[in-house]
């Protein structure tokens, strides 16, 4: 009598989903004009009004434009392993 061995190889499948996104330190140069470089030392970006307004997108710390301050995303891996590795019949 003759045997099916049928191996599988099982690979993780990796899944990146942004979690969140916020602003860290601000990157404006005040000193540009004058062929200079200094910076404000802003740590965080703090938003000066609610989402929606015009205010979300002004730091209330610095006064600069969000854009100006380093963007970080924070990303949540998920891995998926399959139950078995191999099965006989």
């Amino acid at each position: 009598m003759k045997r099916l061995l049928i191996v599988r190889r099982c690979e993780p499948i990796v899944r990146f989903s942004c979690c969140s996104v916020h602003y860290g330190e601000c990157r404006r140069n005040h000193a540009a004009s004058t062929g200079g470089y200094a910076i404000d030392g802003c740590r965080e970006f703090i938003a000066e009004g609610e989402e929606g307004t015009g205010g979300a997108l002004k730091c209330a710390a610095c006064g600069c434009h969000r854009s100006f301050h380093r963007r970080v995303q924070v990303y949540e891996v998920a891995w998926d392993y399959g139950s078995d590795t191999s099965s006989t019949e």
